[in-house]
C-alpha cells in the first residue's frame, strides 16, 4: 500500500497541471492515463501479494467481499490438492474441504456473526485473542489425503483504508501428527487402566480360586480316607443301589420338603389372612369414628379443649396417618396374598393332597408350579420360554413328573455359561398314539458324545465335586419308566442340549417298557 500513494499524488498533481494548460478534450485523455496507472499499481500489488503467499510454507487463501477466491498459494495446492488455476476467480473454496456446498470459516468471517458461525462449527471454534473479528477452529477432514487430516485453521477479515471489510484471509495448519499422538496417548492410557483393572481382577480371582482349591483338596482328601474303608462293601452293594434309590427318591426330593413347608405355612397364613380382613374392617370403623369426632370438634364450646385436640392431631400427624394406614394395609394384604400363592405353588409342585395316587393332572399347571419353585435357581442364568401346545390332562403321579421337570430345568441352567442363556419348554400331543411330549431345550455348553450313553447311570456326573450327586437324571429315568414313557436326549457341544419326554395319556398297569432311554 505504501507504493500506491506516491503514484496517486504524482498523477493528481500532473492532472491539475495539465488541466491548467489544456482544454476539455485533452482532460479526458489525462484521466484515462491516470486510470491506467492506478490499475497498473493495483495489479502490481496483487502480484506482490501472490508472490508473498506463494513463498509462505503456510497454506493460505484469500477471498474478496463477494466470496470469490483471489489468492490460492502453493502450500494450499499441496495440502488441499486443488491448483490455484482451478480455484482463483471461483467460489469453490468449499470443495477442498467438504463434499457438499457449505461456507468455510473465511466465508463466515465476512458475516461477523457468532451465531452463524456456531451453526456450522458448533463448539469447534473460538474467537482470536489478537485480531478483532478473527476466528480459529480445529476439525477433521476425512477426504483429505489417504487417511484424512486434522487441520487448525484461522480466518481474519481484510479491511481497506476506510475500514471497510473487503475480503478475508484463511490459513491452515496440518496438526494430524499431533492429534494422532494425543489420541494414541489417550488410548494407551485407557488401555493401561483397563489392563491394570483386568490384572487386579484376575489376581483376586486367582486368589479366590486358590483358597477354594485348597479347601476343596482338603475335603477331597478327607473324603478319600473315609471312602477307602467303605469301598469293598460299596462295590458289593452297588448293583442294588439303583433299585433302592428309585424306590426312595421321594425321601430325597424337594417335593417332600415342599409338601412339609406348604402344610406348615398354610394354616397360620389362613388365620392371618382372616384376621387381616377383620383388622381392615376395624380400621374402617375407627376412621368413621374419628371422622365423627372431627365433625363434632367445631361444636365444642371450650376453646382450650379444641386447641388441645388440634395440638394432638398435629403431633400425631392425623392427616398423614389417615392417608398412610390404608396404603400399609393394602401393601400388607398384597404380601400375604403373595405368600399364599407361593404356598399354593409348593402344594401343586409336591401334590401334597394327592396321596401319591395316579390322578388326572394338568401338565402345564405342574410345569408352572415347578418353575416358580426353582425360579431363584435359574432367574440369574437364563430366560425361560414356554411354548405350550394344546394337550389333554394325563393320568400320572403329578409330583414325580414335577420332579423330572425340575431336574431337567436345573441341569439346563447349570449348563449355561457366563452369558445369559435360554431354556425352552415345549409341549405337544400325538392323538394317533394317545401320547403327549415334553421337550426341555437349552443353549448351554452341550454334552460330549462319549458321555451321552452314561448320563442316566447312577452317580455319573460331569459337575465338579460337591456340585452334583449324579442321581438326578437316573431318578428321572426311573420315573419316566414307571409311567410307561420314554426319555431321549440330543446334544451338540457349544450349541446346547434337548431332552424329549413322551408319556401316555392314560396309565396302564403294565411293567415298564423295554425301550428305556434312547440317546
Amino acid at each position: 500500500m505504501s507504493k500506491e500513494s506516491p503514484v496517486s499524488e504524482k498523477t493528481s498533481s500532473s492532472s491539475a497541471s495539465t488541466q491548467e494548460k489544456t482544454g476539455p478534450g485533452q482532460l479526458a485523455n489525462v484521466l484515462a492515463e491516470k486510470q491506467k496507472i492506478d490499475t497498473f499499481a493495483l495489479n502490481t500489488m496483487g502480484i506482490e501479494l501472490a508472490q508473498f503467499l506463494d513463498s509462505s510454507p503456510v497454506p493460505t487463501f484469500v477471498i474478496d467481499s463477494h466470496h470469490v477466491i483471489t489468492h490460492w498459494n502453493k502450500a494450499c495446492e499441496y495440502v488441499l490438492g486443488y491448483s490455484a488455476a482451478s480455484m482463483v476467480s471461483t467460489r469453490n473454496q468449499w470443495k477442498a474441504f467438504y463434499r457438499d456446498n457449505r461456507p468455510v470459516l473465511a466465508d463466515l468471517v465476512l458475516s461477523g456473526d457468532d451465531i452463524y458461525i456456531q451453526k456450522f462449527y458448533k463448539n469447534k471454534f473460538s474467537s482470536s485473542q489478537l485480531i478483532p473479528g478473527a476466528y480459529e477452529a480445529i476439525d477433521f477432514f476425512p477426504d483429505l489425503h489417504e487417511h484424512g487430516l486434522w487441520l487448525h485453521f484461522t480466518a481474519a477479515p481484510l479491511y481497506n483504508q476506510e475500514g471497510k471489510i473487503v475480503g478475508a484471509i484463511e490459513t491452515l495448519e496440518d496438526i494430524t501428527e499431533r492429534c494422532d499422538a494425543e489420541n494414541a496417548l489417550r488410548q494407551a492410557h485407557s488401555n493401561l487402566e483397563n489392563l491394570v483393572k483386568k490384572r487386579t481382577l484376575q489376581l483376586a480371582d486367582i486368589n479366590n480360586k486358590l483358597e477354594a482349591d485348597i479347601k476343596q483338596r482338603e475335603a477331597v482328601e478327607n473324603e478319600l480316607v473315609r471312602r477307602n474303608t467303605e469301598l469293598t462293601e460299596l462295590n458289593a452293594r452297588l448293583s442294588m443301589a439303583q433299585e433302592q434309590l428309585l424306590q426312595s427318591e421321594k425321601l430325597a426330593s424337594i417335593g417332600q420338603l415342599a409338601a412339609g413347608v406348604a402344610h406348615e405355612i398354610n394354616n397360620p397364613i389362613g388365620y392371618i389372612f382372616s384376621n387381616f380382613t377383620t383388622l381392615e374392617n376395624y380400621i374402617k370403623d375407627l376412621f368413621c369414628i374419628i371422622h365423627t369426632y372431627e365433625t363434632a370438634e367445631s361444636h365444642i364450646a371450650d376453646a382450650s379443649i379444641r386447641r388441645e385436640l388440634a395440638t394432638i392431631k398435629e403431633e400425631k400427624e392425623l392427616p398423614f396417618l389417615k392417608e398412610d394406614i390404608p396404603e400399609l394395609v393394602q401393601q400388607s394384604r398384597e404380601g400375604i396374598e403373595r405368600v399364599r400363592k407361593i404356598v399354593q405353588d409348593l402344594k401343586d409342585f409336591s401334590r401334597v393332597d394327592s396321596q401319591q395316587e395316579w390322578q388326572w393332572a394338568n401338565l402345564h399347571q405342574g410345569i408352572d408350579s415347578t418353575l416358580n419353585i426353582v425360579n431363584n435357581e435359574i432367574k440369574y442364568k437364563a430366560d425361560v420360554i414356554k411354548e405350550y401346545g394344546d394337550i389333554p390332562d394325563i393320568e400320572c403321579l403329578a409330583s414325580q413328573i414335577n420332579q423330572v421337570i425340575m431336574n431337567l430345568v436345573v441341569n439346563a441352567s447349570h449348563a449355561i455359561g457366563e452369558e445369559r442363556g435360554k431354556i425352552t419348554i415345549r409341549t405337544s400331543r400325538d392323538d394317533e398314539l394317545e401320547r403327549v411330549t415334553i421337550e426341555v431345550t437349552d443353549n448351554g455348553s452341550g454334552i460330549p458324545k462319549e458321555n451321552l450313553n452314561r448320563i442316566f447311570d447312577p452317580f455319573f456326573t460331569t459337575k465338579p465335586i460337591g456340585k452334583g450327586t449324579g442321581l438326578g437324571l437316573s431318578l428321572s429315568y426311573g420315573i419316566i419308566q414307571k409311567h410307561a414313557g420314554n426319555i431321549s436326549v440330543s446334544s451338540e457341544i457349544g450349541k446346547g442340549t434337548s431332552f424329549l419326554i413322551s408319556l401316555p395319556v392314560r396309565h396302564v398297569d403294565d411293567s415298564p417298557n423295554d425301550e428305556g432311554a434312547q440317546t
